[in-house]
């Protein structure tokens, strides 16, 4: 599931009509038909949101926020998190529920239909689709009746009963049966980004490049053509150097000649439209075809055309060499060839043509076949030339639609994020926390359905109000006491480190996405772990208040990273204050629940913890409390104190990936520089930053784990990487890796010329500026006062800095402090 959970929001009205006013933008002014179509969807959606919320038919900010309708229904959810009131199983009658309708012989109406699923002849269907496996759960209401079939033939009737019976009033608005389907379900070791169509839907898609085709008419009829006019004139040049044309009189022959090229001319232009060059009167071609035409015409050019015309021809033929001398007519050759290559549409339809034969809503197997160069049959079919070969535009979709095991697809780089990561974790989860079930087809069905339910989008929810879970849905809940504790119960536990591992060794420098950090959740609470994951808060609707497991996340870090890691006195975390503000409110929270009370919801500890924190980031007395920034850098110190998941998945799921910390914290760092490069003549840098110094953040954490050589070893290479990077790139990130340098060394990060590098602040950030002119190139940091810290020589220039540091303070004049 989308779980953007423990977020608050303000239900702003003012939001939706912004997003309103958008999608009737592009609707009415964009190109292409396509995205004109999918604005005008949107802009329906977002006029039932304003309708609902003038009439209260929706409540915006509740579990509940479509009047009448249960929290288990699945809501049509647009961009942030705004429920239309339509619910997702809802709408007309499918194809298959008219289908099944016009077979039964009942009334095209969906009770007509949920009756009919109940009889004998209904169930028996059902139980027929549940044991073949061959359908596809969309939505997760699509589940409850195979789930009423399953359990009245298993004989809990009474579970059955009462499931129907919490289906029956919505039975004629929801669906609540599967589309049957040619192909079971997927291949749990094996994943897809596109299905076959998907692929050739943007296959399809592909237009002609007017640049490329203009390049293409240029080389194969306007160059030779050219040559052609040339050659004619060079008919009456002597010849010395440089070439002078006219000094022979043209003689009737070279007249008759020269009125077949300018007749040719003008065939060639009426036909090839896409070139314009030839037409420009200051362009060689057109220099030479101008003077033909006055040539021809019996008129005697004057000094000027003449100049022009015999420059012309010198420095065509300077550049190109004589027409028909080796050179030229090599050059000629290679270019007919590139001119005679098929168009990336021309084969972007060849590669539809061998797609037309698979299933369409599956992955690709082999991808091999499908990118080879045009065979001999197929270039007698289409005309194509044999052997040409597919460009990478062309191959790409394919390549996107292969089904293979996650961990290749990421190290084929078809994964390139972990935003696209979480959406191909799903299929492998709902395999694992299915292996529950030891029927078959309640294993199968469990499956669909979590792939199904991962698909549902997150609510707007006031008041740290928690996202629906798939364990409250009724069909869920109904068949719950079918779960078995057995020998499969370390697969959870094993699924959530294999994932873990990949995520954190394939993308080191990147936060995980909220739609991973919920479906890696699920695995651990079923893995039984007590291991707190925490997803990431918008500090546009952040409201100052955490959840209870923000406070355990911070104390699992403070387990693993607590007793003086680089981690700990970087960012100057106290952990031992922390773990007791842990086992502090965990007491009270027990002895609440003894006496009967209700469970705490929030943890006002942690949050006076990174409050405090975030105000003593600041240079100002007081952060602006409630500006988007302020809410920022709190977020920002839970994220630092609950490592944002790392020490969980390390302390807690075992993650120990196979390239090693050192690796990862390396990896860390180029993608720091990459960033950091970002931001130089960035107007809006604001977000670049940020996600620069939650790579930074990553890049600590992975040093804290490594042992004292590696470490030494590892701030070495970090200093003699940045030296390979632009200019602006090492200027800017050398305060923040002597910061780094001198922690490692006992130190401070923020003293003398070092930085703590945090990625929000209600003040300028001193990443942002110009490295250029900036205090940090030799002139001297200034204090918050206005003096300037740290030790300088008489000169001005910073003094040799700590060892591990040197080698970028020589290179970048990076300040540093003296060495202890």
């Amino acid at each position: 599931m989308d779980d953007d959970a423990d977020q608050q929001h303000l239900a702003d009205p003012g939001y939706a009509l912004g997003r309103l006013a958008g999608a009737l933008r592009t609707a009415l002014t964009h190109e292409d038909p396509a995205t004109r179509r999918r604005a005008e969807n949107r802009q329906r959606g977002w006029r039932s949101v304003l309708e609902g919320m003038a009439t209260g038919r929706l409540a915006i900010g509740s579990r509940t926020p479509v009047r009448d309708l249960p929290a288990w229904v699945t809501p049509e959810v647009l961009r942030g998190g705004f429920a239309t009131g339509v619910p997702g199983a809802g709408g007309p009658l499918t194809e298959d529920e008219t289908r099944t309708a016009r077979r039964a012989g009942v009334p095209l109406d969906r009770r007509a239909l949920f009756a009919y699923w109940l009889t004998e002849e209904g169930l028996t269907r059902l139980c027929e689709l549940l044991d073949s496996g061959r359908y596809e759960v969309t939505v997760p209401e699509e589940a409850a009746l195979l789930t009423v079939a399953w359990l009245a033939r298993a004989g809990e009737t009474d579970a059955a009963l009462a499931l129907v019976g919490e289906l029956a009033p919505f039975a004629g608005l929801l669906r609540f049966t599967p589309r049957p389907s040619a192909r079971p379900a997927p291949d749990a070791d094996t994943v897809h980004r596109w299905t076959v169509a998907e692929a050739g839907e943007r296959l399809a898609r592909r237009r002609t490049s007017a640049a490329v085709e203009t390049q293409r008419e240029a080389l194969a009829v306007w160059q030779p053509f050219g040559d052609e006019l040339l050659a004619h004139w060079l008919r009456t040049a002597d010849a010395g150097e440089p070439v002078h044309v006219l000094v022979r009189a043209p003689d009737d022959a070279w007249l008759e000649q020269g009125a077949g090229l300018l007749r040719r001319y003008r065939e060639l232009a009426r036909h090839h439209t896409l070139c314009s060059k030839h037409r420009k009167p200051g362009e060689n071609l057109g220099i030479l075809r101008g003077a033909l035409e006055e040539t021809v015409a019996g008129h005697r050019l004057d000094a000027r055309r003449l100049g022009l015309l015999r420059h012309a021809v010198t420095s065509m033929v300077r550049r190109r060499g004589l027409p028909g001398s080796p050179e030229l007519t090599a050059l000629r050759r290679e270019q007919a060839v590139q001119a005679a290559l098929p168009s990336h549409r021309e084969l972007a339809r060849l590669v539809l043509r061998r797609l037309a034969g698979l299933e369409q809503r599956a992955g690709v197997a082999e991808v091999a076949p499908l990118v080879a160069p045009v065979s001999e049959e197929e270039a007698r079919q289409t005309g194509l030339p044999r052997g040409a070969a597919l460009p990478a535009g062309v191959r790409r979709p394919v390549e996107t639609a292969l089904s293979a095991p996650l961990g290749t697809l990421v190290e084929r780089g078809i994964v390139p994020s972990a935003e696209v990561l979480a959406e191909l974790v799903p299929q492998l989860v709902a395999a694992t926390t299915a292996q529950v079930y030891p029927d078959p087809a309640l294993r199968s069905l469990a499956g669909a359905h979590h792939r199904a339910f991962a698909g549902r989008r997150s609510l707007l929810l006031l008041d740290l109000q928690r996202q629906v879970r798939a364990e409250e849905l009724p069909w869920v809940r109904a068949v719950a006491g079918q779960r078995v504790r057995t020998a499969t119960d370390e697969v959870p536990a094993l699924a959530l480190r294999q994932l873990g591992e990949l995520a954190v060794q394939a993308f080191p420098g990147t936060i995980l996405p909220n739609p991973l950090i919920s479906e890696l959740a699920v695995l651990a609470r079923q893995a039984e772990l007590g291991a707190p994951l925490v997803e990431e808060l918008a500090a546009d609707i952040f409201m100052g208040t955490f959840t209870p497991k923000f406070l355990a996340a911070a104390g699992t870090a403070a387990e693993l990273l607590g007793g003086g890691s680089l981690y700990e006195r970087y960012y100057a975390v106290d952990y031992r204050a922390v773990r007791n503000l842990a086992v502090l409110e965990a007491g009270e929270a027990s002895v609440r629940a003894a006496g009967g009370g209700s469970v705490a919801r929030t943890s006002p500890g942690f949050a006076k913890l990174c409050a405090e924190r975030a105000a003593a980031a600041t240079s100002r007395r007081r952060t602006a409390g409630g500006s988007v920034a302020a809410n920022g850098m709190v977020i920002e110190q839970a994220q630092i104190l609950t490592t944002h998941n790392l020490a969980t998945l390390v302390h807690r799921a075992g993650v120990t990936p196979a390239a090693g910390w050192p690796e990862l914290a390396r990896r860390c760092f180029v993608t720091v520089c990459r960033l950091t490069g970002r931001v130089h003549a960035n107007p809006r840098p604001l977000r670049t930053i940020k996600d620069v110094a939650y790579a930074w953040r990553q890049l600590v954490f992975h040093l804290s784990l490594c042992t004292p050589g590696e470490r030494a070893r590892t701030l070495a290479w970090l200093s003699e990487e940045l030296t390979r990077h632009p200019g602006h790139v090492a200027r800017r990130l050398a305060p923040a890796l002597t910061g780094l340098c001198q922690v490692a060394d006992g130190g401070r990060a923020d003293e003398a010329g070092g930085r703590l590098l945090l990625g929000w602040t209600t003040e300028g950030h001193w990443l942002r500026g110009d490295p250029a002119v900036s205090a940090w190139t030799g002139q001297g940091r200034q204090g918050r006062q206005g003096k300037r810290t740290g030790p300088r020589t008489p000169e001005g220039e910073a003094r040799p800095g700590r060892r591990g540091c040197g080698p970028v303070a020589e290179s970048v004049a990076l300040p540093s402090a003296n060495p202890r």
